[in-house]
């Protein structure tokens, strides 16, 4: 299986002025973001607005960063849904235009068991030979996927990992030690990647990294070689600028400040909203005070 990389940045879409996907600034940024440290991207998630886009603008996302990206990074593709026949077909979809994973989230609103999660699941990696790594983020799907379940679907061959942004380090330390051997686990909130690191994660799939991937890589490379005094020093050099990044709800503050140094992709669509005045400044003054890497 292809390697998919331990810094991997959740992108978000670019807008134009009218409100539709550039396309062309969606390339741009992916290939800046290689550039910047990140190992691949993933498209069409949280932080890329997926409320927002349909199947068709997904499906052509995909292909276009693909298209630029080619062998230089990797292309991990949401294909998600709380309808299981949705996220069979979105995957099926992604599979052929040969992106490197899926990334498929704890079905929302409709709040399934434990052992529904795990037939869900099931069901979308039987359909694809793609690796899939599950997604859980219970602040917005409400139901959280258990250490128990994780470690159940871990022993699904294409299974290959978890993001987990359940901000619960017992579970994620269950999940590290009792999973898979070879199951991966990625940190899905930024302020917890060194600690997840510390207990013995893979990596991180990152917002943070649209603007400091270099030092984020650092963080994790300083981590894996032991190196955990200095992987904390970045860790809390980095915290201010990851929690005006999560001032309000993502992506917000990162779409606010990619368009404040001169990386344009435009505005939320609704129902988010740009920032308001008070928030933006504490944006701009925290963007004062650290070192951009992504090359503008």
């Amino acid at each position: 299986m292809k390697q998919l990389g331990r810094l991997l940045t959740a992108m978000v879409t670019p807008f134009n002025k009218e409100g539709a996907v550039d396309y062309e600034q969606a390339k741009k940024l992916a290939l800046a973001l290689l550039d910047s440290g990140s190992d691949g991207v993933v498209l069409a998630a949280t932080t890329g607005e997926s409320p927002t886009l349909v199947r068709e603008e997904e499906a052509r996302l995909f292909t276009e960063v693909k298209s630029a990206v080619d062998k230089r990074g990797t292309i991990i593709a949401y294909t998600g849904s709380n309808s299981t026949a949705e996220a069979v077909a979105a995957t099926k979809t992604a599979e052929k235009i040969g992106v490197d994973a899926c990334l498929l989230v704890v079905p929302y609103y409709n709040k399934p068991t434990q052992e529904g999660l795990y037939q869900h699941f099931k069901t979308v990696a039987d359909s694809t030979s793609l690796p899939c790594i599950l997604y859980n983020v219970p602040s917005r799907t409400v139901t959280s996927l258990s250490a128990d379940t994780t470690i159940r679907l871990s022993h699904i061959d294409n299974i290959i990992g978890v993001k987990e942004a359940s901000a619960n380090l017992g579970q994620i330390s269950r999940i590290i030690s009792e999973a898979r051997k070879d199951f991966l686990v990625w940190s899905g909130n930024d302020s917890d990647t060194f600690p997840i690191l510390a207990l013995g994660g893979y990596g991180t799939i990152s917002v943070a990294s649209h603007l400091v991937g270099k030092q984020i890589k650092e963080m994790i490379d300083s981590a894996i070689a032991g190196k955990m005094n200095e992987a904390a020093s970045i860790h809390h050099r980095l915290l201010p600028l990851i929690d005006a990044l999560f001032i309000v709800s993502n992506p917000i503050p990162v779409k606010y400040a990619l368009n404040h140094i001169g990386f344009y992709v435009g505005k939320p669509r609704l129902p988010l909203t740009e920032p308001d005045e008070k928030t933006a400044a504490i944006i701009k003054e925290t963007l004062k005070k650290h070192k951009i890497d992504l090359p503008v």
